[in-house]
């Protein structure tokens, strides 16, 4: 494999020990040029011993100690205005995105689709983003502190951008999590698992994240994700093969919602109750040996942003492989989590539901008035709170609302293609890495499976906001 290493000198600044690799692409070098430099791509001059690089040849002599220059500005170039105004008409469909005010895209850097996929829909959390924002680097280094700055960098650059190259995020990654920079056999990346990677930087985000504070909340979280994105379960174990014995019950946090799929699931919710009830083996103090128990479990405490896992892939030892489960699972734009909680937290959810249901009457009473041709005021709304008062990011309700999907395209978790589809000021886009395109609902419903297409792997849910005429403050009743 030619690899050499060389210094690359760039204004007054000189770079040592640069590795250079011919097996690669020119251009995976102008990515780790601008790495270090920060000079875009495009912008890039590089030469050595009074040639220059090509796009797509290595052209120039390289050896050990050799010499690089490296011409480009870092800075964005201002010039004066030199075009005239250009209609929608005559764009192509880069600058109608543009113009559309398009949320920004992620350039993959080689098979790094699933990292660009779970970034767009944490992106999607309107609180994170802000705690994102507010989160301050710290003296010292660590791979939960690296690696918070580095999601923080990124969410920066996309709200300035129309497309950003995530190289940062992509190294510290990898410098935190050696498993997502293996390489193949020509030094390309390979593919990862999606879900593994949104479960390894949750759990960075869990250490460095606070939690929100109000003066109402009497509830205290480790961390702004186990506070916005933490359920709990009451769970029940009991032994079927000794009555006698007792039941022990417990609690468990959970980060995810798993939806089991066999041959009888056809639904969501009913590879969610899958979950709610499992028949495990365990030792039996009772009986002295393993026995089976049936562990039944309901949620305790919802969360403001409910995530649900399709569990589809599973491991086949012959192959090595980790293969998918294509089956069709129908989900839904909205999901009632009422029935999955136990009767405590049932109760405290009915004020908000009869809220939700009082405004649905009224909904329907003004559309018959609408179809009469009658005139309907207009009134002007605010949203009630979607958390308990004394819980600031769980679920008052059990209403929740898609707004984002991650999607795989393959037939095993380390191959295929895996593409973002996030909700956006009541619009719809799919983010396949730095290609964005607006959808419709419609096609958000058609990833639920059962073919060689993009296929729902992990769903996004946010607390469905409740919106009341603005007259009604005065009187509104307290949600407990």
């Amino acid at each position: 494999m030619p690899s050499y290493t060389v210094k690359v000198k760039w204004n007054k600044e000189t770079f040592t020990n640069v590795a250079v690799n011919t097996d690669e692409s020119v251009e995976d070098f102008k990515v780790q040029l601008f790495s270090l430099s920060g000079v875009p791509i495009e912008r890039q001059k590089i030469m050595c011993a009074g040639k220059t690089l090509k796009d797509d040849e290595w052209n120039i002599p390289l050896k050990n100690g050799a010499v690089i220059l490296l011409l480009g500005t870092s800075e964005a170039l201002v010039d004066a205005p030199t075009e005239k105004t250009k209609f929608i008409e005559d764009m192509n469909e880069n600058e109608i995105a543009q113009a559309a005010q398009v949320p920004a895209g992620l350039v993959n850097l080689g098979n790094t689709c699933y990292l660009n996929a779970v970034v767009q829909c944490l992106k999607s959390v309107p609180e994170l983003r802000e705690s994102l924002k507010l989160f301050k680097n710290e003296a010292g280094f660590s791979g939960p502190q690296s690696m918070t700055l580095a999601v923080k960098g990124v969410f920066d650059q996309m709200e300035r951008n129309a497309t950003v190259t995530p190289i940062m995020l992509l190294q510290t990654l990898h410098n935190v999590f050696p498993q997502f920079a293996q390489t193949g056999e020509k030094g390309t990346y390979r593919q990862q698992d999606a879900n593994e990677c949104w479960v390894e930087l949750m759990k960075m985000l869990q250490q460095k994240i606070p939690m929100i504070q109000n003066e109402n909340s009497k509830s205290t979280y480790p961390s702004f994700i186990e506070q916005y994105f933490g359920g709990t379960f009451d769970c029940e174990m009991k032994c079927t093969e000794a009555e006698n014995e007792e039941v022990t019950k417990s609690k468990e946090n959970f980060l995810q919602l798993s939806c089991f799929i066999n041959q009888e699931v056809k639904y969501m919710h009913s590879g969610l109750r899958l979950r709610l009830n499992e028949q495990i083996t365990k030792r039996s103090p009772t009986l002295e040996r393993d026995a089976i128990y049936i562990k039944q479990s309901l949620i305790s405490r919802l969360p403001a942003y409910l995530t649900i896992n399709f569990v589809r892939f599973q491991y086949k030892g012959k192959e090595g492989i980790n293969a998918k489960v294509l089956k069709d699972i129908k989900f839904p734009l909205e999901f009632d989590a009422f029935d999955l909680c136990t009767p405590e937290l049932q109760q405290k959810l009915i004020p908000m539901r009869e809220k939700f249901k009082e405004l649905e009457d009224k909904a329907a009473e003004e559309k018959q008035v609408k179809m009469k041709g009658e005139k309907v005021e207009e009134k002007k709304t605010r949203a009630l709170p979607y958390s308990f008062e004394e819980d600031l990011g769980s679920n008052n309700s059990g209403f929740y609302t898609l707004q984002a999907v991650l999607t795989h395209q393959g037939r095993s978790s380390s191959s295929g293609h895996y593409v973002g589809w996030v909700k956006s000021k009541d619009q719809w886009y799919k983010f396949d890495d730095d290609y964005v395109t607006p959808v419709s609902s419609d096609d958000i419903l058609r990833l639920s499976g059962g073919g060689d297409w993009p296929i729902a792997y992990i769903l996004l849910y946010g607390s469905k906001i409740c919106e009341v005429p603005i007259e009604e403050e005065s009187s509104q009743m307290s949600i407990d």
